[in-house]
C-alpha cells in the first residue's frame, strides 16, 4: 500500500559557484529548469518546484576537495543536496541525462530492491563541484523507514 504523500512547503537553498556562466547554463540546459530573478551575482532557479539559487562566490573547500562516505558499496560524495522525485519522473530524468551523456559520481541503479525503502538514486557534480542527488522511492510512504 503506498501512502499518500502530504503536501510540503518548498525549501529555498541558496549554494555558491565560482563560475556563474557555467553554472546558469547547467541548472537552465541540463535540468530544463525556469529560471526566476536575477543579477550579475546570483540567480533563482524554480528546482523542482523549490528555490534553487546559485551565488557567485570563490570556491570553497568542500567543491575543491569533496568528501565520501560509503553507503550501499558506493563512494557517496558529502555535502550533497538533491530532490525526491515520483519514480516516473526518475526514471525520465536519469534516461534524459543519460542521453546527454551526464557524467555520473554514481550512475542511476537501485538499491534495497524488494525491501523496505527500495529506491532509485544517481549522483553528479554540477560544474562547479556542487555534488547533487536525485532519488525516487518505490513506495513514498517508506521514505523514512528503517
Amino acid at each position: 500500500m503506498t501512502a499518500t504523500p502530504q503536501k510540503l512547503s518548498p525549501f529555498h537553498l541558496a549554494i555558491p559557484v565560482y563560475d556563474l556562466a557555467a553554472a546558469r547554463h547547467f541548472y537552465a540546459n541540463v535540468f530544463n529548469l525556469p529560471e526566476g530573478r536575477s543579477s550579475d551575482h546570483w540567480v533563482d532557479f524554480d528546482f523542482f518546484g523549490h528555490q534553487l539559487v546559485i551565488h557567485e562566490h570563490p570556491k570553497t573547500d568542500s567543491q575543491a576537495h569533496a568528501g565520501t562516505n560509503a553507503v550501499d558499496g558506493h563512494d557517496v560524495p558529502v555535502p550533497h543536496f538533491g530532490v525526491v522525485l515520483g519514480w516516473e519522473e526518475w526514471e525520465a530524468l536519469a534516461d534524459r541525462l543519460q542521453g546527454q551523456g551526464v557524467k555520473f559520481v554514481i550512475e542511476p541503479y537501485v538499491r534495497f530492491k524488494g525491501q523496505v525503502g527500495e529506491q532509485a538514486t544517481m549522483f553528479l557534480f554540477d560544474p562547479c563541484g556542487n555534488a547533487l542527488e536525485f532519488k525516487a522511492f518505490k513506495d513514498i510512504g517508506q521514505l523514512f523507514a528503517k
